[in-house]
């Protein structure tokens, strides 16, 4: 099961980033530099790739620029979903991309756009998200395409990434699970 930290300022501090990513680390294979908004974000994430690459993730992305990714030499691009016309960019510049999902035919999009992964959420309730999805939406998404699915969306305990992996997302991604 692929665990994925989608940071925050509230969960990742610049002061502290070095302790920060190695405590995320210890719970995520992969993780993104999320801070929609932050006016100087070019500067801190370079600074956060430079000691995310230090600890062991195994993929490291940045957040809505295929540019910036392709320009700092992260791993990949975690796209918002209304980015779907930078996938093709993204592949070409031979970056890793996950695109945000909420539908079943954006994820059919993001895969015969030729992302490698896509997040569906919400799957659980969380705070300015609308109406959660569920557990079913992972199981119908499952039968559909064959990327791998990130459940998103008010995971906080093992029971349930649990409970997701049992509907058949390969993964789980959240902000407050590895704060």
């Amino acid at each position: 099961m692929i665990s994925y930290a989608i940071t925050d300022p509230s969960t990742l501090s610049f002061g502290t980033l070095d302790s920060d990513l190695m405590r995320i680390s210890q719970k995520a294979d992969m993780i993104v530099y999320r801070d929609k908004a932050n006016d100087s974000y070019e500067i801190f994430a370079k600074q956060f790739l430079i000691q995310a690459k230090k600890t062991t993730f195994e993929k490291i992305l940045l957040h809505g620029s295929v540019d910036l990714a392709s320009k700092l030499v992260a791993d990949g691009v975690h796209l918002k979903s209304n980015q779907f016309d930078d996938i093709i960019s993204a592949k070409q510049q031979g970056l890793f991309v996950i695109i945000s999902c909420h539908t079943v035919d954006e994820a059919k999009k993001a895969e015969s756009l030729g992302a490698d992964m896509v997040t569906l959420s919400p799957i659980f309730a969380t705070p300015n998200k609308g109406k959660p999805l569920g557990l079913g939406a992972l199981k119908e998404l499952k039968g559909i395409i064959t990327l791998p699915i990130i459940a998103l969306g008010g995971i906080l305990t093992q029971e349930q990434i649990d409970a997701c992996q049992e509907a058949g997302a390969s993964g789980f991604a959240s902000i407050r699970f590895f704060s």
